[in-house]
C-alpha cells in the first residue's frame, strides 16, 4: 500500500462513518475538495464506483461495502499501530469513544466519569448510550461495555462485574392487589412488563430455574418497552411485573419501592464485559480507560470483600 492509497482509504472510511463527504472533511478537518478528489483517485485506481451519490444521500455501492469491510480491521490496526508510536514519552490523549447500554451507565459509569476526566484532561471522553448491540469497529468506536456472552469473537473481553440475577419485582400497591406469585405456575395469572430488544425486535422471555431446568413463563402484557429504566418506571407504578438484571432493582428493593418476586427461581446471566479490539490496547489513550475501569472494579471489590 503506498502513501497515497493509505491517505485515500483513511478518507474514504471517514465518509463511510460520517455518511457524508462535508461532515468526513469536517471530522478530517479538511477541505471538502480535498475528500472529494481522494474518493476520485481511489475510484478511478479501482476502476469501480465506491458510492452511489444524490444531492440529499450517500450510499456504498457493492464494491464500496467489499472494501469496508476486507479493510477496515488493517486499517484501525495501522492506525493504531502508527498512534501507539506516536505516544512514547507522551501523556494519553485524544478521543476515546465508547458505547454501553443505558443500565451500565447509571451503575458503573456515573459515579467515575468524572474522576477519570479530571486524571486524563488531555483526553476527550465520548460516551454513547444504546441499549442496542452496536458493531464498534463498524461504528467507530473504541471500546464497547455488554454483556460477556454478546461479546463479538475476536474482541478482548475483560468483566466489570460477577454474573448477574435476572430479578423480577412488582411494587407493593401491585402485590396488594393482585398478590404475590408463589410459583412460577402462578405468574400466568399476573401482568408483565416486558422488555423488547432494540436489535432484534424480539421480546425478552420471562426466564425462570425450576427443578435445576430453565423454563419461560408466558403472562398477559401489562405493557411492552424497549428501555430498561421505562420496565422499573411501570413496575413502580404498579402496572405488573418486571425483569431486568438485579443492580437496576436492587436500590428499590433496598429502599421497599419494589417487591422482589420469586427470588428462588430467578435465573442469572454473564457479567458485563468491557471490551475492545486486540489492536486498540496499543493506544493509549484506550489502554488508560480500560486500566481505570478495571481499578475502580477492583476497588469495588475490596470494599465488598
Amino acid at each position: 500500500m503506498n502513501g497515497a492509497t493509505y491517505n485515500q482509504l483513511q478518507i474514504f472510511h471517514a465518509i463511510v462513518q460520517a455518511g457524508s463527504l462535508t461532515q468526513a472533511a469536517r471530522h478530517l478537518e479538511v477541505a471538502p475538495a480535498s475528500v472529494s478528489q481522494a474518493l476520485k483517485a481511489l475510484e478511478k485506481q479501482l476502476g469501480l464506483p465506491l458510492f452511489t451519490r444524490s444531492t440529499r444521500h450517500i450510499e456504498l455501492t457493492e464494491a464500496g461495502q467489499l472494501l469496508h469491510e476486507r479493510t477496515l480491521t488493517s486499517m484501525s490496526a495501522l492506525n493504531l499501530a502508527v498512534e501507539s508510536i506516536s505516544d512514547l514519552g507522551h501523556q494519553p490523549s485524544g478521543k476515546v469513544r465508547i458505547t454501553m447500554p443505558h443500565f451500565v451507565y447509571h451503575m458503573l459509569i456515573k459515579p467515575v466519569y468524572v474522576e477519570f476526566c479530571q486524571r486524563y484532561p488531555a483526553i476527550e471522553l465520548e460516551i454513547s448510550l444504546s441499549d442496542a448491540t452496536v458493531d464498534i469497529m463498524r461504528e467507530g468506536f473504541d471500546m464497547g461495555i455488554r454483556f460477556g456472552e454478546k461479546v463479538e469473537a475476536g474482541m478482548v473481553a475483560h468483566p466489570l462485574t460477577p454474573p448477574m440475577d435476572r430479578a423480577l419485582a412488582a411494587s407493593p400497591a401491585y402485590v396488594a392487589q393482585f398478590g404475590l406469585p408463589q410459583t412460577p405456575d402462578e405468574l400466568k395469572h399476573h401482568k408483565a412488563v416486558q422488555y423488547r430488544y432494540i436489535t432484534s425486535n424480539q421480546l425478552a422471555p420471562f426466564e425462570l430455574l425450576q427443578d435445576n431446568h430453565r423454563i419461560t413463563v408466558e403472562m398477559p402484557r401489562a405493557l411492552v418497552v424497549n428501555d430498561t429504566y421505562l420496565v422499573v418506571d411501570a413496575a413502580l407504578n404498579g402496572l405488573g411485573i418486571g425483569q431486568l438484571m438485579g443492580p437496576v432493582f436492587e436500590p428499590y428493593f433496598t429502599s421497599g419501592e419494589l417487591i422482589p418476586v420469586l427470588p428462588d427461581y430467578w435465573t442469572s446471566i454473564s457479567g458485563v464485559h468491557v471490551y475492545f479490539h486486540q489492536h486498540s490496547q496499543k493506544a493509549k489513550r484506550v489502554r488508560a480507560l480500560v486500566d481505570f475501569l478495571l481499578e475502580k472494579r477492583d476497588e469495588k471489590k475490596s470494599q465488598t470483600a
